[in-house]
């Protein structure tokens, strides 16, 4: 091999050498660049995350606002039908098929199976005569929750309630109240055991059904915006 044959073999490497590095800088850089646009956009997403539930508990506590007249002009009226709770046989009401019970009569739209223009306060109890939930506000020294002192914001649009809701308020008009028996089966089923302390719990409602406030539709549909976006969002995040 003579000089000048070395010498262009040495530059050669040189060349090789000084593309590997920009080649490898240009990698480095590329990643980091990936990486810190991810951390950004993760840190969006974290941002918009905490954004959306400040959003959604701000727009609770403005239905809980806008519902008050609504809560006051049918407390009293409701309250009156905690009398109707009483301790029922499991096993017998697992048995029946489901019942229903005007208690009062309705003079408003008649509701059609799978309705869901409508608001609605009420009560579920379990075989025992313990209440499990309802639209009842307490005090806060109130830990048993013996004494209600209000009326929380109705259900608006309730299309996620359970079956045996969805099938009990049939034919129901607004403004009427109605006591619903649900056999287990078209309650929760055997998929929770928090509710009534075991799976397949028949459970009762008293249902009270009331045109929709046209304000408080729309916070809900504003909530339900906020929450859809929320979850998501938060779904996303664990993945």
């Amino acid at each position: 091999m003579n000089e000048k044959q070395l010498k262009t073999n040495v530059w050669q490497r040189i060349i090789i050498i000084v593309v590997a590095i920009l080649l490898l800088g240009s990698t480095v850089l590329t990643y980091m660049f990936i990486v810190m646009s991810g951390n950004n956009s993760k840190q969006s997403q974290e941002d918009r995350i905490s954004e959306l539930s400040n959003a959604i508990t701000a727009k609770s506590n403005e239905i809980e606002e806008a519902a008050k007249p609504l809560g006051s002009k049918y407390f009293k009226e409701f309250e009156a039908y905690k009398k109707q709770i009483k301790s029922y046989n499991v096993a017998n009401a697992n048995n029946e098929k489901l019942k229903v019970e005007d208690l009062k009569e309705g003079t408003g739209k008649q509701l059609a199976e799978d309705d869901s223009d409508y608001s609605a306060y009420y009560i579920g109890w379990c075989g025992d005569g313990s209440i499990f939930d309802s639209s009842f506000s307490y005090a806060e020294d109130d830990t048993d929750k013996t004494t209600p002192t209000g009326l929380q914001a109705p259900l608006i649009s309730p299309s996620s309630v359970i079956e045996g809701w969805k099938q009990g308020v049939v034919g129901m008009k607004l403004g009427g109240v109605r006591q619903i028996s649900i056999p287990g089966e078209l309650a929760y089923g055997d998929t929770r055991s928090d509710i009534c302390g075991q799976k397949n719990a028949p459970l009762k409602f008293i249902v009270m059904a009331l045109p929709t406030d046209e304000t408080l539709g729309k916070l809900n549909k504003e909530w339900n915006e906020l929450f859809s976006e929320y979850y998501a969002l938060l779904m996303g995040s664990q993945q």
